[in-house]
């Protein structure tokens, strides 16, 4: 029982003997406070007091040249009811000109509009922030400009054969290749090859050799003549050490140095 009392009164002595510090708010300047507050995640505003971007080549008006008619035909709908995908055309649109009529189908969501009584026209899309709808503006107006450029003018493409007995001929028969459509000539290829290379000329195409180096097609169809013109290079490529090959339209190949061993 003696023990136990000791040991309280020690206790107490002790704890009177040790003063107690009360922890009191540490208070800062108001030009301090900024400080010491931790950074917090700022949030970005998607406001935005720039234009939207438009695409400088759907944007841009189409030109009709004198004896070019535009018709705008509307696609009937599939279904009484249905609203039509973006992926399924809506529009086709016909260009006649003195060389031939030309044909694309425009996806639903550009609209297609006459200006200065039919002679201008101008292509909008629906939603300016959706990438597929922009992506296809530029496309579409390019398309028909090269349709519109194809019926009036046409394309061409002028090849070029360089190397030492490189020859081209257009014939009316192949011994190789089989016509697909009456009135079908073909190309032949003599280029280092141990027999001729014969190519097939597409329907829509026009191939002529004003020279014996020289391959000249002529075609409404952009994409076709171009098309042509690239399997006719693939045959024989440029290469850089000679400068030998076809080379397409104003084409040309930086000679490289000779390999010394």
């Amino acid at each position: 029982m003696a023990t136990t009392v000791h040991c309280a009164r020690s206790s107490r002595a002790l704890r009177n003997a040790i003063p107690t510090t009360r922890t009191k708010e540490i208070t800062l300047p108001a030009f301090l406070v900024p400080a010491f507050v931790p950074p917090v995640s700022q949030q970005r505003s998607h406001f935005s007091t720039s234009p939207r971007c438009r695409s400088k080549i759907g944007s841009a008006p189409l030109s009709l040249p004198p004896k070019v008619t535009f018709r705008i035909m509307e696609a009937p709908p599939t279904r009484q009811g249905r609203s039509v995908s973006r992926s399924e055309p809506n529009k086709k649109v016909e260009i006649h000109g003195p060389l031939g009529i030309m044909s694309l189908q425009v996806p639903p969501y550009i609209d297609i509009n006459a200006s200065d009584g039919g002679k201008t026209y101008g292509l909008t899309i629906l939603d300016g922030d959706d990438k597929k709808q922009k992506a296809m503006w530029g496309t579409t107006r390019a398309y028909l400009q090269n349709h519109i450029l194809g019926v009036s003018e046409g394309h061409t493409a002028i090849l070029r054969l360089v190397g030492v007995g490189y020859r081209a001929t257009v014939e009316d028969k192949a011994i190789t290749k089989k016509a697909e459509y009456d009135g079908q000539r073909f190309v032949s290829l003599k280029v280092g090859y141990s027999h001729p290379i014969e190519l097939p000329v597409p329907m829509g195409v026009k191939a002529s050799c004003p020279q014996p180096t020289r391959i000249l097609l002529e075609g409404i169809d952009k994409e076709v003549v171009k098309q042509f013109a690239a399997e006719i290079r693939e045959w024989r490529k440029p290469e850089p050490y000679k400068g030998k090959g076809i080379f397409v339209n104003d084409e040309t190949i930086r000679l490289k140095a000779k390999k010394i061993k």
